[in-house]
């Protein structure tokens, strides 16, 4: 699907940090801005592609001329791929076409539905990784890890299994045997953002999926996501929505 059909009007879908429990291929093909990729802040343009394995945590940011395409994939082992989050700039044109056209014909799959298409799907979603896999060989070995990098990678994965739990961040600071000051300073530096703010988002992120789900009461979702209360809950939707979750739910399902 294109980036604007899987946002569906609402950018903070990619925006805000999360983390998804199926693999994303986001494909640009215009535009150019920021994303955060598992703890690590970077620039994009045209013809990047960035692969994000399930639970891994990405942001990634729409201006007003980004376009592309996103590709969701299971995570049932059908499909080999990467197991760490990729950021690839694909200089040479035949490493751009070759996806490009991997792409479209999945998407000329889905569109027609015609017999044997999750087959189809599924040899297409192969040959697409192996031009990403492809691409990857190609740009060679990855830059040495700063301290810092280190850090806020072990953080995101930490943080992606336990963001729902209500732990502070004292409480990651101490899993990963430095002090909140230190694991501070080490996101600041590699993310741009503070450990707070990266748990916060997260926490907004899937507050907002649920609500816009409709699919559990409110007070479910509160618990789900650590919440002591649901008043607890409607105050941290007020702050930084700028609404209470049922206002939220209402206005999602409103004509």
């Amino acid at each position: 699907m294109t980036l604007a059909q899987l946002t569906q009007g609402a950018p903070w879908v990619l925006e805000k940090l999360h983390l998804r429990d199926h693999h994303l291929l986001l494909w640009t093909t215009r535009g150019q801005g920021r994303l955060l990729l598992h703890g690590q802040r970077r620039g994009f343009g045209a013809h990047n592609a960035v692969f994000v394995p399930a639970g891994k945590l990405l942001a990634f940011e729409l201006g007003l001329q980004v376009q592309g395409l996103a590709t969701l994939i299971p995570d049932d082992g059908h499909v080999p791929l990467p197991s760490q989050p990729q950021h690839l700039r694909l200089q040479d044109s035949k490493s751009q076409a070759e996806l490009t056209a991997t792409l479209d014909a999945l998407r000329r799959e889905l569109e027609e539905q015609r017999p044997f298409m999750a087959e189809a799907l599924t040899a297409q979603a192969r040959l697409m990784s192996v031009a990403l896999r492809r691409s990857i060989d190609a740009a060679g070995t990855a830059p040495k890890e700063r301290a810092a990098d280190r850090i806020v990678r072990r953080f995101c994965d930490c943080l992606a299994k336990e963001f729902a739990t209500g732990n502070p961040m004292a409480w990651y600071a101490e899993q990963l045997d430095i002090t909140p000051t230190h694991l501070t300073r080490a996101c600041r530096q590699s993310a741009g953002i503070t450990a707070a703010e990266m748990l916060s988002q997260v926490v907004q992120h899937r507050a907002h999926s649920l609500l816009r789900a409709g699919n559990w009461p409110i007070k479910k979702i509160a618990t789900s996501l650590g919440f002591g209360s649901a008043a607890y809950f409607t105050r941290f939707c007020q702050k930084h929505f700028g609404a209470s979750p049922s206002q939220i739910r209402k206005a999602m399902h409103s004509p």
